[in-house]
């Protein structure tokens, strides 16, 4: 059987093909960054499950892992917050940032990083407000 497609049709399979190749480099990516909040463990963990809840249900950023930790990209692929645990550094606190394409700008002086040891109702609202505006 010889079948022949049109143009219009063979872009459309390609596009089809780039898709399906995106939704499942999303997922891996995904499951990456899941995999690395369940090594996680204690406090470190609970905080990043609470990141990335909260990234999931107010933002369109997806997920990855960055240097081995959770971390979450706009739509051109660049990092916008991440998450760094306090065991994997030995340090007190795990640290939850942003990168330059965070559109956190404030004039002249903005945080860029914040010292997390525990995340209250009041605290995730703030996140909240931060990733909104990282996002636009």
């Amino acid at each position: 059987m010889n079948t022949t497609f049109s143009k219009e049709e063979k872009a459309a399979m390609r596009a089809a093909a780039a898709e399906a190749k995106a939704a499942k480099v999303g997922a891996d990516l995904e499951a990456a960054c899941v995999a690395a909040i369940a090594e996680m463990t204690g406090k470190d963990q609970e905080l990043a499950q609470i990141l990335h809840g909260l990234v999931q249900e107010h933002t369109t950023l997806g997920a990855k892992t960055w240097y081995g930790m959770p971390a979450y990209t706009n739509a051109e692929g660049k990092v916008v917050v991440f998450f760094q645990s306090a065991a994997k550094f030995k340090v007190r606190y795990a640290t939850i940032g942003f990168q330059p394409d965070a559109q956190l700008d404030d004039g002249n002086f903005w945080a860029t990083s914040y010292a997390v040891t525990t995340l209250t109702a009041a605290d995730q609202k703030k996140i909240v407000a931060l990733l909104k505006k990282a996002v636009g």
